[in-house]
């Protein structure tokens, strides 16, 4: 006599046969999964999907994070690195010392800049044009990685431009690529309840469209762990994967753990490993689209990154020297890893660490 197949075997099967097969899954087939306590079959399917696209490798670049101010007119619930104009710990750098911080920390291998910072309506669009014009003029070897889709959004607010002629702009200026940050989660119902007073779902998504129509290829980022439905994390997926079928513009995905607001929060503030790997790995699934998902590090810690690349994730990101967004919110990871940590963090998982240009083309194959 054979078991009877519970219903929810016999569902994980039927997804695993469109994985296998190389099939869309749906809004209920994710559902299903983040409501499902199989990690192991999940894992296995994202691993399978995540080996046809990249086979062992496993991507990270030698990059710089860079914050020009922290001063921002949002409030949203989840950021701590925010202050207001005049708050003690407020501060915006000239591009002058900017690029003073960047001479001090920079070596020949660099090959990013990642810039982040507050919506800062305090200085005009042209300070944060001539910012990325600084960089690029004194690194042109150099991508700059700058503004967020919400940032994009804050400028076309102030400069009374649109979204095309600031992108055009910044183009111009030298920026070669959007960073996935501004996302959170793409549902006004998260949003109005988060406090999210920056672009919309649909704002975000045309900043995107928008870049990858100019010849920009972007990043995409969900924030996960708060008071987001697993409905809702699906829906964002979905929506990235409706504008990549369309524009085929984003290169990466990067899911990202809220962070408490400080490093005594317990275990019961932190999202699970648990649902770190959850999320990574369906993350995969459902992006059959986009080429990479990224094991962010800083927000996993390196040991959880590890177990990640056999969960669907082929990015390891970067060195960033000093990170602050996550670290202002109580992140417990180190602030940034030597290339040598990166390459022994991937060997570690079997895997084969490539380090990579921001655009994923190879510079070195660590074999």
């Amino acid at each position: 006599m054979h078991p009877t197949i519970t219903s929810p075997d016999k569902r994980m099967a039927e997804i695993a046969e469109k994985v296998e097969h190389g099939e869309r899954l749906t809004l209920e087939d994710g559902v299903f999964l983040y409501e499902s306590d199989d990690l192991l079959s999940i894992g296995q399917m994202a691993n399978k999907a995540n080996m046809r696209k990249n086979g062992r490798n496993v991507y990270f670049i030698e990059n710089m994070s860079l914050y020009f101010t922290n001063v921002c007119e949002d409030r949203c619930a989840f950021c701590h690195f925010r202050r207001d104009e005049g708050e003690e710990g407020a501060y915006t750098l000239s591009p002058d010392e900017m690029l003073a911080y960047v001479a001090k920390h920079f070596h020949p291998g660099m090959r990013e800049f990642h810039i982040t910072g507050g919506h800062n309506a305090h200085v005009p669009f042209d300070y944060y044009v001539e910012s990325i014009r600084a960089l690029k003029t004194n690194y042109p070897d150099v991508t700059v990685k700058a503004y967020t889709g919400a940032e994009i959004d804050f400028f076309s607010r102030i400069s009374g431009l649109s979204y095309k002629e600031v992108l055009q702009t910044l183009i111009d200026a030298g920026l070669g690529t959007l960073p996935g940050g501004g996302a959170e989660i793409l549902t006004e119902r998260y949003r109005n309840k988060m406090n999210v007073e920056k672009a919309t779902s649909d704002q975000w998504l045309e900043v995107h469209r928008t870049a990858h129509q100019l010849g920009l290829r972007t990043h995409a980022t969900m924030l996960y762990g708060s008071i987001e439905t697993k409905e809702e994390r699906i829906r964002h997926m979905m929506q990235l994967r409706a504008l990549q079928d369309e524009t085929n513009g984003f290169m990466v995905f990067i899911p990202n753990a809220v962070q408490p607001a400080n490093t005594d929060m317990g275990i019961k503030r932190r999202t699970s490993a648990f649902d770190d790997l959850k999320t990574i790995a369906i993350s995969r699934l459902m992006l059959d689209n986009i080429q990479h998902v990224k094991a962010y590090f800083i927000n996993l810690g390196t040991q959880l990154a590890q177990l990640a690349f056999t969960f669907g994730a082929s990015d390891a990101h970067g060195t960033i020297v000093q990170e602050r967004i996550s670290h202002s919110a109580g992140a417990l990871s180190p602030h940034g890893l030597t290339r040598d940590e990166l390459i022994h963090m991937i060997k570690g998982a079997n895997r084969i660490p490539i380090e990579r240009d921001t655009f994923y083309n190879e510079i070195k194959v660590y074999a």
